[in-house]
């Protein structure tokens, strides 16, 4: 049975450290739903009621787009091990990105990872328990390596320029795009 909760819990907190993978949904109207999953060492739980994730470039910018057209936000862990449970956090998001203020204070939680292209902080509305009975047990055999190399092997300069010129989502809508690196690359 799903139970909803006004704030992250201590017990909540404890499942999210714990786990090695959360998925990311958005929406903006007349857009495509999005959905990612995530991984590595990128989300932190800042208080009851607010997260962040580190976000790497990857293919696309769906997640900054639909926050900034929309707000909205998803976010689903859960766990393949024991206890079965799932945890949705709902919420609205905005995008932080390095030249914004208030950047490098929410980088210093974070690992320095290289690719950094934004910080994502959620505003967490509600958070849902449920059963998760119908998830697999699967166990983790290693994080993926590649994302980190393709960005520690490319160019400053270079990167930022291909960031500026995907300036816009799958569906046409604007995305804030990064202007200057992260102050550790």
């Amino acid at each position: 049975m799903a139970e909803f909760f006004a704030a992250i819990t201590d017990d909540h907190r404890a499942f999210i450290a714990r786990q090695p993978v959360f998925f990311v949904a958005t929406a903006a109207p007349a857009a495509r739903i999005n959905l990612s999953p995530k991984g590595m060492d990128a989300f932190r739980v800042c208080d009851a009621n607010t997260v962040a994730w580190l976000d790497l470039g990857g293919s696309g910018n769906e997640t900054n787009a639909h926050l900034a057209a929309d707000g909205r936000i998803t976010i689903m862990f859960c766990a393949f091990d024991n206890p079965a449970l799932i945890l949705r956090l709902y919420g609205r998001g905005v995008a932080v990105l390095p030249q914004d203020d208030g950047f490098d204070a929410l980088a210093g939680r974070f690992p320095k990872l290289a690719g950094v292209r934004q910080i994502f902080v959620i505003a967490v509305d509600s958070a849902q328990t449920s059963c998760g009975w119908g998830v697999p047990r699967m166990t983790l055999e290693t994080e993926r390596q590649t994302l980190g190399k393709y960005h520690a092997q490319q160019v400053p300069a270079e990167r930022l320029a291909k960031i500026a010129a995907r300036d816009r989502s799958i569906d046409g809508l604007p995305t804030r795009v990064q202007t200057i690196m992260p102050a550790w690359k």
